[in-house]
């Protein structure tokens, strides 16, 4: 690479990486909050919180190549242009086309990476993230029990409370409820146990020395029956994360899925790798400064470019999922906008002779 090349590279790479950072602190910090929220509201266990942001931010942190590589192109160049760096390199005969190439050597690279993120590295952290907060549920349905405090569990079909606990994990003085249809039973033990299957679908409360009272509320009959042991199976987890999602399917699986959910899906990681080579190519002449302008002068331009990108692309995958846009349009017409935007600003900023003529 010349001399020139490597400056530019440097420049854009640095600009590049500085505001990924940025971004990716960001992003990480509201994946913090919103473990954090679930985690509270589910009882996770604090051992797969740190997993959950890391795979969150995988999953998620697939725009961040692309709208960092678009501000940091436009924070480097802008600072050439505000410089007259660009109108030196624009007196010695280097054009637009030019300073472009070394920056698409970022771009190939950047590509590289968003593909691999998207297509095998997203719906892998996707699928981790459901597996893990579906066991993270199994394990904290009981996980919140506190002596002295109600707890309602078996998605609140049932209510239990513990006057005290000893150290090794034994329930006393144990007061339980549960409801199913009109049907309702009341239970009252000295102390309990709590066991969990090998799996963990199961967990059973085994309650020791007590009564069980048993009815319909507004009958006057009321069957009462006093035990020595007493198990209650109570099956967790289940079916509470849904079924799967497209997120988490393999690349290849929705492609010979004809579905329109999966298609769009399909779609729109092939878009992500291609967002990236289209902003490349908007940001150089995007970029561009008039005379007296401050270095940031494009810097809202840019975001406001990022915006109306990303949102046409949004509504582009809804009416692929509604099968509302025609197969052969599907999600390639905001690329197809863009890449017509994109062509119009390099003929305006470097037209052909012929149109100078």
């Amino acid at each position: 690479m010349r001399t020139l090349d490597r400056y530019v590279l440097r420049e854009v790479a640095q600009s590049w990486l500085a505001v990924t950072a940025v971004l990716f602190a960001i992003l990480v910090s509201n994946q913090l909050a919103q473990v954090l929220g679930q985690a509270a509201e589910r009882g996770y266990p604090k051992a797969v919180i740190l997993r959950l942001i890391g795979l969150m931010s995988i999953q998620n942190g697939t725009l961040l190549a692309p709208f960092g590589l678009l501000l940091g192109i436009t924070l480097a160049l802008g600072r050439l242009y505000h410089e007259s760096e660009m109108a030196a390199l624009r007196a010695c005969g280097v054009g637009p086309g030019a300073v472009l190439r070394p920056i698409a050597v970022l771009a190939v690279v950047v590509t590289a990476i968003v593909s691999w993120l998207v297509l095998y590295t997203a719906p892998t952290a996707f699928a981790s993230v459901q597996q893990i907060q579906k066991e993270a549920l199994k394990s904290a349905e009981f996980s919140l029990l506190e002596p002295g405090k109600f707890l309602a569990f078996s998605r609140g079909r049932a209510v239990i409370y513990a006057e005290s606990a000893d150290p090794d994990g034994t329930l006393r003085r144990i007061f339980l409820q549960r409801r199913e249809a009109d049907h309702i039973e009341i239970v009252l033990a000295d102390r309990a146990r709590h066991l969990v299957s090998d799996d963990g679908n199961l967990h059973t409360l085994v309650l020791y020395d007590g009564e069980r009272f048993e009815g319909t509320p507004g009958l006057a009959t009321m069957r009462r029956v006093r035990f020595a042991e007493h198990g209650i199976p109570v099956p967790v987890g289940g079916q509470a994360l849904g079924p799967q999602r497209v997120e988490s399917r393999g690349t290849w699986d929705l492609y010979s899925d004809p579905a329109p959910e999966a298609q769009a899906e399909f779609q729109w990681r092939l878009s992500l790798p291609l967002m990236v080579v289209i902003l490349t190519l908007l940001a150089v002449p995007l970029s561009e400064l008039q005379p007296r302008q401050g270095r940031y002068a494009r810097v809202g331009v840019a975001i406001l470019a990022l915006f109306i990108y990303f949102n046409l692309l949004s509504v582009a995958r809804t009416w692929v999922e509604k099968g509302a846009a025609p197969a052969y349009l599907g999600m390639w017409w905001p690329h197809l906008l863009v890449l017509a935007v994109t062509g119009w600003m390099w003929w305006r900023n470097s037209p052909p002779r012929w149109a100078g003529r």
